[in-house]
């Protein structure tokens, strides 16, 4: 008797839960993976919450995943502001990038990243995430640290609220992290249809002074995410029972 078509050896299968700002280039990589990988996106801005919210919205995703559905869990997220320091895995281990922020991810590795940092410190980096994913009112109104702090407000809304000189410090001081940069870094990834975004991107860096650059973006450290390509110069494979730290150093992420 002929084997049953069921018998024969199937890919990996993975839950990937994964950072809207990287979802046109998650799809993407997931569609191409010899693995099967199923995406559960979460809204962009979590790392602007307390680090023990965003680890619980992540561990909320991690729970779902059952090892008779997945053998692992795989991450679209880096440290991202110690936001997933503390996610545990439970019953299938959690594979995560060896990265600070999304960025690397963008770029391919930290080498890279590092490169393009200690060339153009003052660069602020966007990509097709970054310009057309917004945080989801629904899932993160009132959860902010900015929120809590009641400095979310439009600067019309300081001066009803505060009177125009008071809104002028409030608004200076909340733009004052801008400060640092003076370029625009827009990522091309090259994958897709073209997309109106850099010269979106342009447009915003003429308004603030700033010099535009766009820069060739690296899809590599997500496809090995994606396929089980798990060495561990590059990714943090956690065991069932065990949770995230940072390490603060060269590794970023450590078992805990």
């Amino acid at each position: 008797m002929e084997d049953s078509l069921f018998d024969l050896p199937r890919p990996a299968r993975y839950k990937a839960i994964v950072c809207e700002v990287l979802y046109r280039e998650a799809c993407l990589c997931a569609a191409q993976s010899k693995c099967m990988v199923d995406l559960d996106f979460l809204p962009q801005g979590l790392h602007d919450l307390e680090s023990v919210e965003m680890a619980a919205r992540v561990q909320e995703r991690v729970d779902l995943a059952t090892p008779t559905a997945y053998s692992a869990v795989v991450l679209g997220f880096a440290l991202c502001n110690m936001g997933i320091v503390g996610v545990r895995a439970r019953e299938i281990p959690i594979v995560i990038p060896r990265a600070h922020d999304c960025i690397t991810l963008f770029l391919g590795s930290q080498a890279r990243y590092r490169e393009f940092f200690d060339a153009s410190p003052g660069t602020y980096y966007k990509t097709t995430g970054w310009v057309e994913r917004d945080i989801s009112p629904e899932k993160m109104r009132g959860t902010s640290k900015m929120e809590k702090l009641g400095l979310d407000k439009t600067y019309a809304e300081y001066v009803e609220k505060y009177g125009e000189e008071n809104a002028k410090y409030i608004w200076d001081t909340l733009q004052g992290g801008l400060r640092y940069y003076d370029r625009l870094g827009y990522i091309e990834m090259g994958e897709g249809a073209p997309l109106p975004y850099p010269e979106i991107v342009r447009a915003e860096a003429e308004k603030r002074g700033w010099a535009y650059e766009e820069i060739p973006g690296d899809l590599s450290l997500m496809r090995r995410l994606f396929d089980g390509d798990w060495d561990e110069a590059d990714f943090l494979v956690v065991p069932p029972g065990r949770g995230i730290v940072a390490t603060n150093d060269e590794l970023i992420v450590g078992i805990g």
